[in-house]
């Protein structure tokens, strides 16, 4: 019976002021603000009280449902009523549950759930299958201001110069390139800027699995209209090179050669590159410059159309309305990009209304049953995609989300094309992308398509923006709008508010065409932007699934390596600093994000708090930020477990001083996840800062909080306690990029040797060089080299230790090594010199002279091969840069980068 305690004395509520009921016939209502147990509702003449709290955007009974009897929205059944559900019921499922549970809410939650989750197998009925004729062409004849390049390219909305990085290994060059370049262009007004597009993948030692959807990408990016001229740029020694880039352009016969561009190989110092790359550059800014802004009709425009963030509210207010533009657009000819696959799951019935022919409707129905398939075989289901954030607004599983997502498509616009992720757009007409539902990753594929514009919907307030395609993002109600309005284009809530769809559709559609012609998108005013590819799967079937989620557990117990004779006479004390109980080499402030959508704001916050010099000196250096493409859209289980060990791993880092958790407000791994787990492994939440980009009211009010915190951080810590100590406060990760020569290996055996006798830790992955080496024999002799730590553990015991390593990336075997507390990284690179990473300091040797003579000032230390000599040299390069005396060269240059693995089992959802 419902607890009517709370019950409006003054009668019943009306209907309207709390509830939208989406479509005729749903036998669920949506709260369009949060509602108290016990409030009496008047619905069509009849009263109906609320059993408990509902939150807004949740749903709640508005019509008898029998047990066994399905949930309506939208007219399609998303549940089957586990009991007879009276109307006033809260409508919750075990999933929407569990998610609640983890947040801080000042009600009690229903005790259980009270429907199942119902996703209806879609039959294509072949046989009365009919063709749906396109919509009529629109009267208007409505044109924009853009870039007309030759040939096939289109028309662009913006002109941009843009460094892309061929593959991760030079992520840090084009970033440190586009801080170099800022500014040069803004003396010619027709140049939009110089954009860095560096990415996570293709930088392993084996050839990614995702290497044709990488390649289809990077050359759909460097043909996209936008783009008045292109650098990209490669090491030469990874799978994925520019010369392989360049032979993937020639054989699929992309308009390359209509584009200003030019495929820089690093070879040798960083400096050298950037050198290089600024001069080529610089020599584009005159024949970019006289790239102009002409009339081009609407049919030129190629719009993305995507959601993220999403609540109850997309499929009633802001997706209906991107889908009244997209009509527009394509009724005058041009293209509209729907994507993401898994989140139309249950709603196949729908999307496939109106479809050009059945081959179409056949292969839109293939795409998301292989989506299906790749994800089943990581041990996932494309069904886990909504988020905590979805939930937590009301989106209580897929098909709820699915069937929203998928109003993008105007009901009277059929479906003309499916293609794969990031393959071109040539024709007019409405298409839909194979693609995860992970909104960045979503977006770099329909960038690659060709698109010129993109559309974002989003609930929560989702801040996504890509360096060189404008985003205009609407908000679907007016009270998230109002908190986020320096963030977002437009108000959808306002026809939740009473605005008809027609006048608000209108609006919208004048409004692109002001951006398409030139107008700055909030997103491009606030000057934020990423870039995520679809990130690579590491299972091809699934014959692994089952052992790779039983492997066994690491101990955390260090190795026992042999003791080698001691050398004496060497300097084996540091000058640390006192970090709490313990002693460190250095002391930082942490940004931390937890999900992708926050980490670009948390790089913007360090930059920030960097420039201003708040509270640093002797007991503070800097401040980091570690952005990542993880926390959401990405499969839980075993990858969300690693991604949780690794986060808290660095939330306690010896070198930490003081660590604030970003979060982007709708993500997995929101702020009260991250509460819960730190609380689950006995660390003290409370000292932490906490601050949310959508909660906080977007970007710049958002950083102001962070900044206040950490200057209160500032001004109650002051005091800092320097002293000599020995090697037991000493944690070193050792790294080598390719084989080692016999004598390195040797070298690194006794420095090994000589720190873990002084009792410091040593951490060295398991798939490193050295455990393949000479290293192996002298320390470990015929005994396996068994992990003893996980991926992301904390080394807790002191001594010898290795990292299991599901990767073979750099930078995330830095990241994982990062979260065991080592305070320094010590490398031995391969051709190149390495990326860093940006809390810990990585030192660079080799005893190759020729590798030294052509990497010069980028390497830290030259030697011999002689192994006492090296050894003597590598134990006082540490020990100076331990006591603060040295800074790495890696670090000076910028050439930093921190990247999460998934591990065996994580696939982008």
């Amino acid at each position: 019976m419902a607890d009517t305690t709370n019950m409006n004395v003054s009668g019943p509520i009306p209907f309207s002021s709390v509830g939208r009921v989406p479509s005729p016939g749903d036998n669920l209502a949506i709260a369009i603000r949060r509602l108290e147990a016990g409030t009496a509702v008047d619905y069509n003449g009849r009263m109906l009280v609320l059993d408990h709290t509902v939150l807004e955007g949740h749903r709640f009974v508005v019509e008898p449902i029998a047990a066994g009897r399905p949930l309506l929205s939208w007219g399609l059944p998303f549940g089957t009523a586990l009991r007879d559900l009276t109307p006033g019921t809260y409508a919750c499922n075990a999933q929407m549950l569990e998610a609640l549970a983890s947040r801080q809410l000042e009600f009690a939650l229903p005790k259980q759930a009270n429907f199942d989750d119902r996703i209806e197998p879609y039959r294509l009925n072949e046989a009365r299958f009919q063709a749906a004729p396109p919509p009529p062409l629109s009267p208007e004849s409505r044109t924009f201001q853009g870039f007309r390049r030759s040939g096939s390219r289109g028309v662009g909305t913006r002109n941009f110069i843009v460094l892309l990085g061929t593959s991760s290994r030079t992520a840090g060059f084009v970033r440190q390139l586009e801080n170099r370049l800022k500014g040069i262009a803004s003396h010619v007004p027709t140049i939009d800027g110089i954009v860095a597009a560096a990415h996570t993948e293709g930088g392993g030692e084996t050839t990614p699995n995702n290497l044709e959807l990488l390649l289809r990408t990077l050359a759909g990016f460097m043909v996209n209209p936008n783009v008045g001229a292109i650098l990209a740029v490669d090491t030469g020694f990874e799978p994925v090179t520019n010369q392989v880039l360049q032979n993937y352009l020639q054989e699929h016969q992309y308009p390359i050669q209509e584009v200003l561009h030019h495929f820089l190989s690093l070879r040798g110092t960083f400096q050298a590159g950037l050198d290089e790359a600024e001069s080529v550059v610089r020599g584009w800014l005159e024949p970019v410059g006289r790239m102009v802004r002409c009339e081009a009709p609407v049919s030129e425009l190629r719009a993305g159309l995507q959601c993220g963030g999403s609540d109850a509210f997309s499929g009633i207010s802001a997706n209906p309305l991107l889908s009244w533009v997209a009509r527009e657009i394509v009724r005058c000819g041009g293209c509209a990009n729907l994507a993401e696959t898994d989140e139309l799951i249950g709603a196949e019935s729908y999307v496939l209304q109106k479809v050009k022919d059945l081959e179409t409707a056949k292969r839109f129905l293939f795409v998301v049953e292989r989506f299906k398939e790749r994800v089943a075989w990581h041990g996932s289901s494309a069904e886990a995609n909504p988020s905590g954030g979805n939930k937590f607004r009301g989106l209580y599983n897929i098909v709820l989300k699915s069937i929203g997502a998928a109003n993008k498509k105007h009901p009277e616009v059929r479906l003309d094309h499916v293609i794969d992720y990031a393959e071109r757009m040539l024709q007019p007409g409405f298409y839909f992308m194979d693609s995860p539902g992970n909104d960045l990753e979503s977006v770099a594929g329909q960038v690659a398509a060709g698109a010129n514009l993109i559309f974002f919907t989003t609930g929560n307030g989702s801040v996504t923006n890509f360096p060189f395609v404008p985003t205009i993002k609407m908000v679907t109600t007016t009270r998230r709008f109002d908190l986020l309005s320096r963030d977002m284009d437009v108000n959808a809530g306002a026809y939740l508010d009473g605005t008809p769809m027609d006048e608000l559709g209108r609006q919208t559609f004048d409004l692109s065409l002001r951006v398409a012609s030139g107008e700055r998108s909030a997103g491009e005013r606030g000057g934020h932007s990423q870039v995520s590819i679809w990130r690579t799967w590491r299972q091809t079937d699934a014959s692994r699934w089952e052992a790779l989620s039983n492997l066994p557990q690491t101990d955390g117990k260090p190795r026992p390596i042999r003791i080698l004779e001691r050398a004496t006479g060497l300097a084996q004390r540091f000058r640390a600093i006192r970090n709490g109980t313990d002693w460190t080499t250095d002391q930082v402030a942490l940004i931390l994000p937890t999900s992708l959508c926050a980490s670009q704001i948390a790089r913007m916050s360090a930059d920030r708090l960097n420039q201003a010099g708040l509270g640093m000196g002797p007991g503070l250096s800097r401040y980091v930020a570690l952005p990542h493409t993880e926390g959401c859209g990405a499969s839980g289980g075993i990858t969300r477990t690693l991604y949780t060990r690794t986060m808290l791993g660095y939330l306690v880092h010896p070198l930490v001083k003081s660590a604030l958790l970003l979060e982007h407000g709708c993500e997995i791994t929101h702020n009260d996840y991250m509460r819960e787990q730190a609380e689950q492994s006995g660390i003290d939440w409370r000292r932490f800062g906490w601050a949310s980009v959508q909660l906080d009211g977007g970007i710049e009010r958002v950083l102001d909080k962070i900044q206040h915190w950490f200057q209160n951080r500032a001004d109650a810590d002051r005091e800092v306690v320097v002293e000599p100590v020995g090697l037991e406060h000493l944690r070193i990760g050792l790294l080598a990029a390719g084989a080692l020569s016999e004598s390195a290996a040797r070298s690194l055996a006794h420095l090994t040797s000589l720190l873990v006798g002084g009792g410091a830790t040593v951490v060295v992955p398991e798939n490193s060089a050295l455990l393949t080496s000479v290293y192996r024999e002298e320390l470990l002799g015929s005994e396996p080299a068994k992990p003893s730590l996980s991926y992301g553990q904390r080394a807790i015991e002191s001594g010898f230790h290795i990292m299991e390593n599901p990767t073979d990336h750099w930078v995330e075997t830095l990241t994982g090594l990062g979260a065991t507390g080592v305070q320094m990284f010590l490398a031995r690179p391969g051709q190149v010199s390495v990326q860093g990473h940006p809390l810990v300091p990585l030192l660079q040797w080799t005893d190759d002279q020729e590798l030294g003579d052509r990497l010069g000032a980028d390497l830290d230390l030259v030697v011999g091969r002689n192994p006492e000599q090296a050894l003597e040299q590598l134990l006082e390069l540490l020990l100076r840069c331990a006591s603060r005396q040295l800074t790495p060269a890696v670090y000076s240059r910028g050439n930093l980068d921190f990247q999460l693995t998934r591990g065996w089992l994580g696939v982008s959802l």
